[in-house]
């Protein structure tokens, strides 16, 4: 609780809506920045583009039950909530942080509504069943909650932010921004799962970038993508010993299945030590 309060001196913590409602209703140019914890460089990049275009920045820390396919995913998942508090302390940029409990956000028992269309069950939907149902749950009560005026997400999860994008700015005046991918010195793309991996894995995943990138160049010379990008999935697959879900070539507007590098990014899932990795390029 000293730590906690401590805190308070550089940001507001706020532990429940109560407080959460009091604190931000003077404020009509409010950034959210909606995390799961494990604080890194992605997320603070995100805080820096919230406080160019907002007048105050709030971050929610909130591991999701809903949003999880696999219990033993949820289990593992990294928690460290005195670090991540320690992290945004030190960035001097956060003017509250929202640490809900399961109850504040689903104070109603309701069963959620929310389906994805056909043309949606794609990519990572066709294979975390009901992973975006509840992601999409979870942001449309946390924008109920919390009234932005914008929300800020990466682009590495570009599923997810195409999906909550299209969702979000039907049903709110909030807008979501889009926000560039953070990589590490090897262009591994930085997220909260890294920190299940050790040094080997993350050299893999440096490797398996390169890769990609490769592949993305060369797609341009390909008549049949379906078919170079099955063969190069293969490869993959053989030479690091990796479980792949998909290496897709989607259109950014639509995500429908893309044959030309306009307007197009290379999608992948993979597994690195049990670990579920995804990245776009």
């Amino acid at each position: 609780m000293f730590y906690l309060l401590n805190i308070f001196i550089q940001m507001k913590i706020l532990l429940n809506n109560t407080s959460l409602f009091e604190s931000l209703r003077p404020f009509n140019d409010l950034g959210f920045v909606p995390t799961m914890g494990g604080i890194h460089k992605g997320h603070l990049s995100l805080i820096n583009k919230s406080n160019k275009l907002c007048k105050k920045t709030i971050v929610s820390i909130f591991v999701n039950p809903k949003q999880f396919n696999n219990k033993k995913d949820l289990k593992s998942y990294p928690r460290n909530i005195k670090k991540d508090l320690k992290i945004l302390k030190k960035s001097k940029k956060v003017d509250f942080v929202y640490l809900p409990k399961f109850k504040d956000i689903y104070k109603d028992k309701k069963k959620s509504k929310i389906t994805l269309q056909k043309k949606d069950k794609i990519l990572c939907a066709k294979f975390r069943k009901g992973h975006f149902e509840g992601v999409l749950d979870v942001m449309n009560k946390l924008t109920k909650i919390i009234n932005p005026q914008k929300i800020f997400m990466g682009e590495k999860d570009f599923q997810q932010l195409y999906l909550v994008k299209k969702k979000l700015e039907r049903i709110y005046k909030t807008k979501v921004i889009p926000c560039k991918t953070i990589r590490d010195r090897n262009n591994v793309a930085l997220s909260s799962r890294n920190l299940l991996l050790n040094k080997s894995n993350l050299i893999i995943a440096a490797k398996i970038y390169e890769k990609l990138a490769g592949i993305k160049k060369y797609i341009k010379n390909k008549r049949n993508v379906t078919t170079f990008l099955n063969l190069q999935k293969k490869e993959l697959k053989n030479n690091y010993k990796i479980k792949i879900d998909y290496l897709e070539l989607r259109n950014i507007k639509n995500l429908k299945i893309s044959s030309t590098n306009k307007n197009s990014r290379l999608f992948i899932a993979y597994y690195l030590n049990n670990v579920r990795l995804i990245d776009n390029i």
